[in-house]
């Protein structure tokens, strides 16, 4: 195997796949990338068998040369040395040589390194995935998606399935839930393709972390394809394959309370400023707790208190209250995360009573839900 690459793009080829590479692996060659130069380009893959990223590298790109390949071939190389390496090397172009017994050589310029390599066929292969249903939505809605869901999966490992974000797909829409058990996020949105049929799949949070930051900001349409436990965003140049959670899902539409006693309609970045001045006080290990009260008459109060620290209490501007007195504490983080989502949107919340969820929406996006279960602070 012999090419030479423009070195830029070898290295952000390179950071994507390295998305996937875990050195904690039991499979020793995962500790690799797998490079493949072929008549179309380069193609760079890296897997934790858990997540398989593809990064394809073409020999020309409006016009220009990016890739010459004087021999093609193949080889695994230590990912944790060669992206030290790329990323260091002197010139814009990068050779890359494999010599007998797996030697390899890079050079850049002056600079010439040589690697021990790993036969490539040793590599596992990528998941076979049937394309007979393949779902399409704009790269841009779905990195939204992603950052409006995926903050809410749980951190524990007790109950797996909901490490993950749950997607429901049916008539054209996607709904896509995540919940650690004390809060809740909620997104829907258009998607289109597929068979019709309905679908439901279980993606982790990791998965979906290390796809939101290898997708490029466009409004270009991304392609998934959903089998029975495996999920494939297609891209322009990157492949990206995550096994999926077994199991089931918990039912969570029974979650969202259907009748509200006291609503409350708020801006919302004067609501997380707020908050977040309250949470100030606040102990870390109770979860940094702040307490919401509406009087009678309307009045909203956030306030925090810690005995052996101090209390804060600040008066709220509210756009409108409606219906019975209310005091409830939550936690501030979670309160701050959902309220981050609506990105400083007019925000209504609904309550249903002091120890029972309740649910945020903006007054201008029904598509977005956020839920969280109060503290108990007595």
């Amino acid at each position: 195997m012999k090419f030479q690459i423009q070195r830029d793009r070898l290295v952000n080829g390179v950071n994507d796949v390295m998305k996937a590479v875990s050195s904690r692996t039991t499979i020793p060659i995962l500790t690799g990338i797998k490079i493949m130069a072929h008549e179309e380009g380069v193609t760079l893959t890296g897997s934790d068998s858990d997540i398989s990223i593809e990064s394809f590298i073409p020999k020309e790109e409006d016009g220009k040369e990016i890739v010459n390949i004087q021999q093609a071939g193949g080889i695994v190389l230590q990912a944790k040395f060669f992206e030290g390496i790329v990323k260091k090397l002197p010139m814009d172009t990068v050779e890359i040589e494999v010599h007998s017994h797996l030697q390899t050589v890079i050079r850049s310029g002056k600079s010439e390194f040589n690697l021990n390599g790993l036969d490539v066929t040793e590599y596992p292969h990528l998941p076979q995935i049937e394309e007979d249903s393949v779902l399409k939505i704009e790269t841009n809605l779905l990195k939204t998606i992603i950052r409006q869901t995926v903050f809410a999966v749980s951190t524990s490992e007790t109950r797996p399935i909901l490490t993950g974000v749950n997607w429901h797909i049916e008539n054209g829409e996607l709904n896509c839930v995540a919940t650690d058990s004390h809060r809740l996020a909620m997104r829907k949105a258009p998607i289109s393709g597929g068979n019709g049929d309905k679908s439901e799949a279980v993606i982790p949070g990791k998965s979906l972390n290390e796809l939101n930051k290898i997708l490029e900001d466009t409004s270009d349409e991304l392609e998934i394809v959903i089998t029975e436990n495996q999920v494939l965003f297609k891209a322009k140049h990157v492949l990206f394959f995550s096994r999926l959670l077994e199991g089931n899902y918990p039912d969570t539409s029974r979650l969202v309370p259907a009748e509200s006693k006291t609503s409350l309609t708020i801006g919302g970045k004067e609501f997380l400023q707020a908050i977040d001045r309250a949470s100030l006080l606040a102990r870390e290990e109770r979860n940094n707790v702040v307490r919401l009260s509406i009087s009678e008459e309307g009045g909203v109060e956030i306030s925090s208190n810690t005995p052996e620290i101090g209390k804060v209490v600040e008066e709220i501007q509210r756009k409108s209250t409606d219906g019975e007195a209310l005091n409830i504490s939550f936690s501030a983080k979670y309160m701050m995360d959902a309220l981050k989502v609506f990105e400083g949107a007019e925000t209504n919340i609904q309550f249903t009573g002091a120890m029972r969820p309740f649910v945020l929406r903006t007054t201008s996006d029904d598509t977005i839900l956020q839920l969280i279960t109060p503290v108990r602070t007595y």
